[in-house]
């Protein structure tokens, strides 16, 4: 069993207060703490190494780019990628997603399909329609049933002889759906469909095997993953990667520059241009060894357990309702209680030291499916405790007697 009292030791913010109040974190879909292991390794590089990588011989650099390359295989062997050449870094999921939309994006054409599903983060929505800016494509979208659960047979029906793609997430960071992306993989490899699935809510809790997905893109961030901001993934095909052209120019991802034309670097550096954040890069790999240290079986438990406390406890107060409770979720609560204002909860909430997330969370096409504006969100980490939970449910009884 994990020493939860002996892990928040591993994380000073928590001690922290908000007014007179003990901050209670209860924003980790949004963004994990991080623990004080990761902190000191990027000082430590900052204070002793920090060089640019891949463009010197002498040894700050060579240090640098050892570290920045050490993680690349790190992470090639965490998600059971087949080479570290798979392995893109980029500046956050976001990023990783505008990637593959600009660049693989840029072989369909006029007439071609691609299937998205209403629960998408606008970061898997947004760069599919600036594509449209430049082809005539079209955007099929799979919807939910009430238990926020895709409807797996929309899905099957989507596909035809013009479908091209199809890009979703692992899990909804608004419903908490843990969505059956093995098989919705097959689905589309049976059609000869390739695939990109949305891993920003699905690293930090689950254990990630691209090779036994057999996806064909996954993409996620590190600062979900209790490590630093800025860093992001894409793992591709190396098969795809290398038919793709680069998706932005510039140094590092070039092999010769001329006036009369350009040939670039092989992968993964193609997909690289200019100066990485190497230091937070580098200091990714401290944060996946933070979570292998506590097993993520063991942090999945914990969360649900956190999860299936919480909610019974949420739905004793009168004029809840909560949003996904599919039978596969992870610890996330989204929520709204009768006619507060999430906005006005979420503010009263704060006062006394709990931080949930408010508004549409980027996520405006499932708020409208829902009928809602915006809603309350609460989700868990590994550091998050049964008292916190208790304490977020007696807050909110607090806040309702003040309307």
């Amino acid at each position: 069993m994990l020493d939860i009292d002996k892990i928040r030791k591993e994380f000073p913010i928590l001690n922290r207060e908000i007014g007179d109040k003990k901050l209670v974190y209860l924003d980790n879909t949004a963004t994990s703490q991080t623990p004080g292991s990761v902190v000191g390794r990027i000082t430590d590089i900052y204070e002793h190494t920090k060089a640019n990588v891949h463009r010197g011989v002498h040894t700050l650099s060579q240090e640098a780019t050892d570290l920045q390359e050490s993680t690349r295989r790190r992470i090639q062997k965490y998600i059971n990628a087949k080479g570290f050449e798979e392995i893109i870094f980029t500046r956050g999921t976001t990023e990783a997603i505008n990637l593959v939309a600009s660049s693989f994006g840029d072989r369909f054409r006029d007439g071609d399909e691609i299937i998205l599903t209403v629960m998408e983060h606008h970061a898997n929505i947004v760069p599919w329609q600036l594509l449209q800016r430049h082809k005539d494509i079209k955007i099929r979208v799979v919807d939910i049933n009430e238990a926020g659960e895709l409807d797996m047979e929309q899905y099957r029906s989507l596909f035809n002889d013009r479908t091209r793609f199809a890009s979703f997430a692992h899990i909804s960071n608004v419903l908490g759906t843990v969505n059956p992306v093995e098989e919705m993989i097959r689905i589309a490899h049976s059609h000869g469909v390739p695939v990109l699935v949305d891993g920003a809510q699905a690293a930090p809790h689950l254990n990630i095997d691209v090779s036994a997905l057999d996806c064909d893109f996954y993409v996620f961030s590190a600062h979900k993953m209790y490590g630093p901001t800025g860093v992001g993934v894409l793992y591709g095909k190396k098969e795809l990667l290398e038919t793709m052209p680069p998706y932005q120019g510039g140094g590092e991802m070039i092999s010769h520059v001329s006036f009369e034309g350009t040939s670039f670097a092989d992968l993964p550096f193609k997909f690289e241009a200019g100066t990485p954040d190497f230091v937070d890069i580098a200091a990714f790999s401290q944060a996946i060894d933070f979570i292998e240290s506590l097993g993520m079986d063991n942090i999945r438990k914990h969360e649900t357990e956190l999860l299936e406390y919480t909610t019974p406890g949420l739905l004793e107060i009168p004029g809840i309702k909560i949003y996904g409770n599919a039978p596969r979720k992870s610890a996330v609560i989204s929520f709204n209680i009768a006619d507060i204002h999430n906005y006005d909860l979420g503010f009263l909430l704060d006062k006394l030291g709990v931080a949930v997330r408010t508004g549409h969370h980027c996520a405006q096409p499932l708020m409208q499916r829902l009928g809602i504006q915006g809603c309350a969100r609460a989700s868990f980490a590994i550091y998050n405790t049964f008292e916190e939970a208790d304490y977020f449910i007696n807050a909110i009884k607090r806040v309702i007697t003040m309307f």
